[in-house]
């Protein structure tokens, strides 16, 4: 691809995202709905996704930051669920879907059929965080949800290429078939669990911020790279390192945290919205090689596959949630289960680029491969037009229940005030020291900061500002902005008087910038 339509494709699918942020739409289906309209609009040049691109280029990424931001203890805690949905809906849906393909379309033979299920059979992972992370569900349905979204590529990829070999001709029957999906999983996790331990170790040890985060950017392809090599699985691999380090990130200085999250939202913001954007682009390749099927006769298969696939999710999903439940353990565990909860995550099955990829990296020799591509990119449409548009409305229709902001609050307090408590006691322990003596005045800043850290918490849940309706906290926050805002100014005004150099100006705006980071804290995205 020619550097321009790519700076192109880049510049305009940020707008379009960042222009989702101002309205209650989602970003996804924005920039799908843009990238469709684009197509339409002469001299776009066609971005036909390359399966040898985003594959090995675009998932491990996207991937690594959505499971670095994931709970492994909430994942831990909610596994049967997961797995349900990442191994046994996968494998389901590969079936339910290529068996009923197989009974509409004349002439599609069952393993070929079964290859268009294995291929949109997987939710897509950036779709469910990006559409869970902006209506705020519930913890446990957003946990399921990005759960099986980390995992259930792997299981799909494995069902297409078994089911690829029985399409054309070389399948080494079921045996075969289990004995591969036993290699990718199996040696998907084994090559995350090799390689998480000395990268988490090389995180620790490196001191300069920019090579931690240099490792940071590689670690995804590196642990992709590596699973592929052995035929196991790049992605479970990617999972594996990706949880182990988000758990324990803590033991990486804070500079490296500062910078690596920054890093990252970037990189995840840039990727997502090149993502959806490629989906509604892929258009015209799509209908190009659509022209041996009557259009009626393709509409009719694009909307029986998408009821299929809809229907075989909650076929699915039901019987996973309610059957578990004849055990009185499992009772005992989740007692509030109802209704609700299946129906949202039956609804929340989104369909993804990775689909797409798979789709396009079915080889020329297959069989119906331009029906193949087709049907995949209207499920893929379908279900992030459909599902996507329709979910918000029917999560306030069911009227879940939300996330009790006052008691998160109070837990965040009462976790700081004992956080405090330690580090008050640490500090007297080291100020008693000889050598550790400080003049009086330094020392009760040490305190201050300290008290001003725990009671930030506690004046969240006070009494507002009956004129602004900000908390006493966030008005200490919006005057210290103010106030370093007008350092800010001084600054660069003895800068350019030449009081000061740019060297000078940049290292006090630093400190500044570390100052106002300490006062505000980041309002959740």
């Amino acid at each position: 691809m020619e550097v321009l339509p790519l700076v192109a494709l880049v510049a305009g699918s940020a707008i379009v995202a960042g222009a989702a942020r101002w309205t209650r739409v989602p970003a996804p289906l924005l920039l799908v709905a843009a990238g469709l309209l684009a197509s339409y609009f002469p001299g776009v040049p066609s971005y036909a996704l390359d399966p040898h691109i985003v594959l090995p280029l675009l998932l491990p990424p996207l991937l690594y930051t959505a499971a670095v931001d994931s709970s492994y203890l909430d994942l831990r805690a909610n596994i049967r669920p997961v797995a349900l949905l990442s191994v046994g809906y996968v494998l389901f849906a590969t079936v339910a879907v290529g068996y009923a393909a197989y009974l509409v379309v004349p002439g599609l033979s069952l393993p070929v059929a079964l290859v268009l299920g294995a291929v949109i059979a997987p939710p897509d992972a950036v779709a469910a965080t990006a559409i869970a992370r902006k209506l705020g569900l519930p913890n446990r349905i957003t946990t399921i949800l990005q759960g099986e979204s980390l995992v259930n590529d792997a299981t799909a990829i494995t069902a297409y290429k078994v089911a690829l070999a029985a399409a054309v001709g070389v399948s080494a029957g079921w045996a075969g078939g289990i004995a591969e999906f036993l290699l990718a999983s199996v040696g998907g996790v084994g090559v995350g669990l090799v390689l998480m331990v000395p990268i988490h170790h090389m995180r620790k040890r490196l001191r300069e911020p920019l090579l931690q985060n240099t490792l940071s950017l590689l670690i995804p392809f590196v642990a992709y790279a590596a699973a592929e090599r052995v035929h196991a699985s790049g992605v479970l691999a990617v999972v594996v390192v990706a949880l182990y380090l988000g758990h324990r990130n803590w033991q990486v200085d804070f500079a490296t945290r500062l910078q690596e999250e920054a890093v990252w939202k970037m990189v995840a913001f840039i990727l997502e919205s090149v993502v959806f954007a490629l989906i509604g682009l892929q258009l015209p390749v799509v209908l190009k090689g659509l022209a041996e099927y009557e259009g009626w006769d393709a509409a009719w298969y694009a909307l029986a596959v998408f009821l299929a696939v809809v229907v075989a999710r909650f076929v699915w999903v039901f019987p996973a949630t309610f059957v578990p439940r004849l055990s009185k353990r499992v009772r005992t565990r989740e007692p509030d289960t109802n209704w609700k909860a299946p129906v949202i995550v039956g609804w929340a099955g989104m369909r993804g680029v990775v689909s797409l990829a798979i789709a396009f990296s079915v080889p020329i020799s297959v069989p119906h491969r331009n029906l193949i591509l087709f049907l995949t990119f209207t499920t893929v449409i379908g279900t992030l037009v459909v599902q996507g548009l329709t979910l918000p409305p029917l999560i306030r229709l069911l009227r879940l229940p939300q996330r009790d902001a006052q008691a998160e609050t109070l837990a965040e307090a009462q976790a700081q005030s004992e956080a405090s408590r330690s580090a008050e006691d640490r500090l007297e322990e080291l100020l008693a020291e000889p050598e550790n003596a400080l003049p009086p005045p330094l020392a009760e800043r040490l305190r201050t900061v300290m008290e001003r850290r725990r009671n930030a918490v506690w004046e969240r849940l006070g009494e507002v500002n009956p004129v602004t309706g900000e908390s006493a906290d966030d008005v200490y926050r919006r005057l210290a902005g103010e106030m370093i805002a007008a350092e800010r100014e001084v600054f660069v005004t003895l800068r350019d008087h030449r009081r000061i150099d740019d060297e000078m100006l940049r290292n006090l705006l630093r400190r500044l910038d570390l100052e106002e980071a300490a006062a505000y804290r980041e309002d959740a995205a």
